[in-house]
C-alpha cells in the first residue's frame, strides 16, 4: 500500500497504526492540499464557491496546539489524544458510577465509550513513544445525575468536533487528514445522538440541540478548546 495513504481498517491494536507511526516519527511534510487540490479545483472552480459559502472551512495554518504537545503532526495528535483521554475516561467513569438508569442513555454511553477507546488506541499507536501520558481526572461534578451527564456529554462531543475541525487544515499528509476527518465525523454523530436525546427529554428545539451552529460548523483553535477544558476542572494532574 502507498505509504501516503491511510487505511483506517488496518489498525494494529498491539503495535498501533504502523504507517501513521512511521510518518509521525519522520514528521512528514506531505501536503494534503497539494495532492487533492487539482480535483477540488475542477469541481469547485478553485474552491471559490466553497470559500464564499463557508470561509472557515478553508482556513488553515493557525490555532495550533502549544509547543508542549510537540512539533508538527506530533503536537496535533498529542493534543487530540488529550481530548480523547478525557472523553474516554468520562464515559468509563459514568458507566462505573451507576447513575445511568435510562436504557437508551446507557446504550449510548456504552457505544461512545467503545468509540473513544478506539480513538485513544489509534492515536497512541500512531504516536508510539511520542504519545503523552494520560492525565488524572475528576468528573464528580458532572456525574450527579443523568441530566448532568447528558449535558456534559453534548458539551464534550461538540468541543471535540470543533477541535478536530480546527486542526484538520494544520495536519501534513493525506493519511493524517483522512484519519482526523474520520474521527471528527464520529464525534459529530455522538453529538447529534445526545443532542436528539436531550431535545426529546426536554421537549426543546431538536434542530438547535443537534446543530448548535446552524448549517455550518465552526472550528475552534487549540487555545479556545484548552480554555474550555481547563474551565471544567476535570483534569486534576
Amino acid at each position: 500500500m502507498n505509504n501516503d495513504i491511510l487505511n483506517i481498517e488496518e489498525i494494529d491494536v498491539d503495535g498501533g497504526l504502523r504507517e501513521a507511526a512511521e510518518a509521525v516519527a519522520h514528521d512528514t511534510r506531505l501536503d494534503f492540499l497539494r495532492k487533492a487540490g487539482l480535483g477540488l479545483g475542477a469541481a469547485m472552480s478553485g474552491g471559490a464557491v466553497l470559500a464564499a459559502l463557508a470561509p472557515e472551512a478553508l482556513a488553515a495554518g493557525g490555532g495550533r496546539p502549544p509547543a508542549k504537545f510537540g512539533k508538527g503532526n506530533v503536537g496535533i495528535l498529542n493534543y487530540a489524544l488529550t481530548l480523547e483521554y478525557l472523553e474516554h475516561a468520562f464515559y468509563d467513569k459514568a458507566l462505573s458510577s451507576g447513575i445511568i438508569k435510562d436504557p437508551v442513555l446507557l446504550a449510548y454511553a456504552k457505544d461512545v465509550r467503545e468509540d473513544e477507546e478506539a480513538h485513544v488506541k489509534f492515536l497512541k499507536g500512531a504516536l508510539g513513544a511520542k504519545a503523552i501520558k494520560e492525565p488524572k481526572f475528576d468528573f464528580s461534578s458532572a456525574l450527579t445525575s443523568e441530566e448532568k451527564f447528558a449535558a456534559t456529554s453534548m458539551a464534550l462531543e461538540n468541543t471535540g468536533v470543533s477541535a478536530y475541525f480546527g486542526q484538520v487544515g494544520n495536519l501534513k499528509g493525506f493519511s493524517f487528514v483522512k484519519a482526523a476527518a474520520s474521527i471528527m465525523t464520529v464525534e459529530a454523530r455522538h453529538s447529534g445522538a445526545i443532542g436528539l436525546y436531550i431535545a426529546m427529554k426536554q421537549h426543546s428545539a431538536v434542530a438547535h440541540q443537534m446543530t448548535p451552529n446552524g448549517g455550518f460548523d465552526k472550528p475552534r483553535t487549540a487555545a479556545e478548546v484548552l480554555k474550555i477544558v481547563k474551565s471544567t476542572h476535570f483534569i486534576v494532574s
